[in-house]
């Protein structure tokens, strides 16, 4: 998945760990993110989406400061220079037509040499994004370093983001650059952090430390740099054991049905529980369940070892019989 240039590596390098994928991403220098990392982005969610043993993805940068220090500007230069100049009411038109040709099979490469190759390349970026989002792996941002605007964005889109404790920082300083974040910052930043909290740190353009980040939800957890990976994996393992289909549900009913009106998201939440109710995984600890429960006389969640090994199998009844 990885691939070689003169002087060093652009893409991402992965390790399978039992059930959980250990991703490396590898910006250069500079530690940038590129079309290299965006490819291997997609390759890795395939796999993650495809793949039943692996159950969590945990993301981290191979620079020594940085987990994605932002994107590659000539590479946004050149596709917004690439792009015709028009108002928001025509750039949605532009997007429109985008969206339509990347869903033509064999009109992609000849788009590719037209203005319309900027805007499919950034949907190809918001479309990953949203595959994490509806993945039945769990995704875990291991920030080891700073992360800037896409990097920023990255760590968004995970499900758990874990901070290294130093002088680093996380923010969406686009503003600075003249144009507003287009990686899914407006629109994750302010559903995870409120939305004052968001608009105030997208209109400053500043960012924030481990522990400021930590403290309005930015990153969920600020670990000494030399165990955060160990502490990644420890919770990619616990929570790669929980049922894949179960997990794409839930996520599905938070991330999308969450951003929709109250009646329409519980919609949502019906048709995930009504599908999810029904398959073999569910059925299987439904009645493991069941069957514990006339043996021991109580529901077996209210016994505290029996939910504790639950809670490290994943799902009840799997692997040995809960005591």
């Amino acid at each position: 998945m990885t691939t070689m240039t003169q002087n060093h590596r652009l893409g991402i390098e992965v390790d399978q760990r039992g059930r959980v994928l250990l991703a490396r991403l590898h910006g250069g220098p500079r530690g940038e993110f590129g079309p290299e990392i965006a490819a291997d982005l997609e390759a890795l969610v395939t796999r993650a989406e495809t793949d039943e043993s692996v159950g969590a993805v945990v993301i981290t940068g191979t620079h020594p400061e940085r987990f994605v220090a932002h994107a590659n500007l000539r590479w946004l230069q050149e596709g917004g220079a690439a792009s015709p100049t028009v108002g928001p009411r025509g750039a949605a038109a532009v997007v429109q037509t985008a969206r339509a040709t990347r869903a033509v099979a064999g009109v992609r490469k000849l788009a590719d040499r037209t203005p319309l190759s900027g805007p499919m390349e950034l949907l190809d970026v918001h479309e990953t994004f949203l595959r994490m989002n509806r993945c039945g792996a769990v995704f875990i941002a291991a920030l080891n370093g700073s992360a800037l605007g896409i990097g920023s964005e990255l760590a968004l889109a995970c499900d758990y983001r874990l901070m290294a404790a130093g002088d680093h920082m996380i923010g969406q300083p686009e503003i600075l650059l003249g144009f507003p974040p287009g990686g899914g910052g407006t629109q994750r930043l302010v559903r995870l952090v409120g939305t004052h909290q968001g608009l105030k740190r997208m209109l400053d353009g500043g960012g924030l430390d481990p522990e400021a980040a930590a403290e309005i939800g930015y990153v969920d957890e600020v670990v000494p740099g030399d165990e955060l990976i160990d502490r990644a994996v420890a919770l990619a393992e616990r929570l790669a054991q929980r049922l894949k289909f179960t997990v794409a549900a839930v996520k599905r009913a938070v991330y999308i049905g969450g951003s929709l009106g109250l009646e329409e998201g519980l919609h949502v939440e019906n048709a995930e529980f009504l599908s999810t109710l029904a398959s073999p995984g569910a059925q299987a600890a439904m009645l493991a369940y069941m069957k514990r429960t006339e043996e021991a006389g109580d529901l077996p969640l209210y016994d505290r070892p029996t939910y504790e090994h639950t809670l490290e199998a994943g799902s009840f009844g799997r692997n040995t019989e809960a005591r």
